[in-house]
């Protein structure tokens, strides 16, 4: 009896995001109105039963934390609605983003599951991150001052995304094997070297969120496991000049740098798009003015970067909220996970990407909260975007896979309570 309670509780989520996507839809057919089609029914329907299937089928697949897809799967939720919302093309594309995005969770966390050994290829994640690198120099092409892209035909690829990810796998190979390393002579200088070689060729493609968001990682994790810790601050010092020479040698650093100490004073120009994005947040109130109802379209570029103020804007404060503790229960389940981690690799693997999660919601939605100056760094899970779209995804299927460590060594607990 005592199990069958359990499992009502473990589907209760489940149905209850069953329940927000009938709703959402609902809301996106009173937006239609009387311009409702096939399409727009097919595209609801489609999304609903994508997450609840997904969901479903990982409850079978994996005794691990289920609970993290559940939590991405309701901040894509929101985020295809809106999306949706602005533009009904692009809400199709990123369903189908989503859908691709799903079947890729579930490989990497089968591939994270099944092979062994991951811990010992430090030098190919380290050539992989280079050719990746090196590929975008030669065949990216600029976009928003920043050379992060490749386009192939009608598709456009960030690697940048996907060396997010081979950076964690460097320094989780790296700290979990430092018997082996602690052998080589300055090995931890040599790790830093390679580090910021690759802040140094973010900084030569201009994309400095992205080299942001590669030095706190790094930062985060060699706080926790650097025994030499002088090297802390060693690291503190680079990224102080490192700023400073950014902030030197970039105009658009410069730009974005005067739009968030006085946006008012250039609301024409460059503090145009941060100044639209406090209003629509403002105007949104608590409870938002209704989907449909808001101008999210006067905020340039709002599916990407400004997709949280268009929801504050017609969901409200409190849905925003929402999406804020969403993420803060992310974050923290991905630490909980590696605390439970006996294996230092894994352990290392959830730090890293529990902390990426973290450092990328916190960088964009402060950006556009003016708490900081503003980066090109979409919100994961809700922002417009296939490559992000799908690293994430990886990444959270090798979460998946490290929660998985722990569960099946405790196979008599109860407690997936958020």
């Amino acid at each position: 009896m005592i199990r069958n309670i359990f499992k009502v509780k473990k589907n209760s989520p489940r149905n209850l995001l069953f329940i927000f996507g009938i709703l959402s839809l609902s809301l996106l057919f009173v937006y239609q109105g009387e311009d409702i089609d096939r399409y727009t029914i097919m595209t609801g329907i489609g999304l609903v039963f994508t997450i609840y299937i997904s969901n479903y089928i990982l409850g079978r697949l994996s005794s691990g934390d289920n609970y993290i897809f559940l939590i991405v799967t309701m901040l894509i939720s929101i985020g295809v609605v809106m999306i949706y919302r602005i533009d009904a093309e692009l809400g199709v594309k990123q369903l189908i983003w989503t859908s691709i995005g799903i079947a890729i969770f579930f490989a990497s966390y089968l591939i994270m599951r099944y092979i062994r050994g991951w811990d010992r290829w430090i030098y190919l994640y380290i050539a992989a991150t280079y050719i990746g690198f090196f590929a975008t120099f030669i065949f990216g092409v600029r976009r928003g001052g920043a050379i992060n892209w490749i386009q192939i035909g009608n598709i456009t690829i960030q690697p940048s995304e996907i060396i997010k990810l081979t950076i964690i796998f460097i320094l989780a190979s790296f700290f979990s094997r430092r018997d082996e390393f602690g052998k080589i002579k300055y090995s931890s200088y040599y790790l830093m070297a390679v580090m910021y070689s690759f802040i140094l060729l973010s900084f030569l493609q201009r994309d400095l969120g992205t080299a942001l968001v590669f030095y706190i990682v790094f930062f985060l994790i060699q706080f926790i496991y650097e025994e030499n810790r002088k090297l802390i601050l060693y690291n503190l010092g680079l990224f102080t000049v490192s700023g400073a020479l950014g902030y030197l040698a970039f105009d658009h650093v410069k730009i974005r740098f005067q739009s968030w100490l006085n946006p008012w004073e250039y609301i024409e120009r460059q503090g145009y798009q941060i100044t639209q994005s406090l209003f629509a947040i403002a105007e949104g109130g608590f409870f938002g003015k209704g989907l449909g109802l808001g101008n999210p379209d006067f905020i340039p570029v709002v599916y990407t970067d400004f997709i949280f103020s268009a929801i504050c804007e017609e969901m409200g404060i409190f849905t925003g909220i929402g999406i804020i503790m969403l993420f803060m229960i992310l974050v923290y389940r991905g630490f909980k996970i590696a605390i439970g981690q006996e294996n230092n690799f894994y352990r290392i693997l959830a730090i890293g990407i529990s902390s990426l999660f973290g450092v990328q919601s916190f960088i964009i939605l402060a950006g556009v909260l003016k708490m900081i100056p503003l980066t090109g760094i979409t919100l994961p899970f809700v922002s417009y975007g296939g490559s992000s779209m799908i690293s994430s995804f990886i990444a959270l299927g090798i979460l998946q896979a490290c929660s998985e460590e722990i569960y099946l060594k405790d196979d008599n607990s109860d407690d997936q309570g958020i």
